[in-house]
């Protein structure tokens, strides 16, 4: 049976080496597929942390993320005409 992505997988550590290369360990390289020569996609969180994403998945990504501002939105609309009306 294929392992289903979980929030909070942990993989090990790895170390910057001289010229500023990452080691993905092998465990992460499997369980996510990721393959000799893919494109990561690094992303900034915060001031201390890095997130890498893969390239080809960043259609997925983007759509997800839009779906969920979209909901956001339909959630603060309702919200705030629920804190309005209760302010009457």
């Amino acid at each position: 049976m294929e392992k289903q992505y979980c929030h909070g997988d942990f993989y090990g550590t790895t170390k910057l080496g001289e010229k500023g290369q990452v080691v993905v360990p092998a465990e992460a390289r499997t369980a996510l597929k990721i393959e000799k020569g893919e494109k990561l996609l690094v992303f900034g969180m915060g001031h201390d942390m890095l997130v890498f994403a893969k390239f080809s998945e960043l259609e997925k990504f983007t759509e997800m993320l839009s779906e969920r501002l979209v909901s956001m939105k339909n959630i603060m609309k309702v919200t705030k005409g629920k804190y309005k009306s209760a302010k009457h």
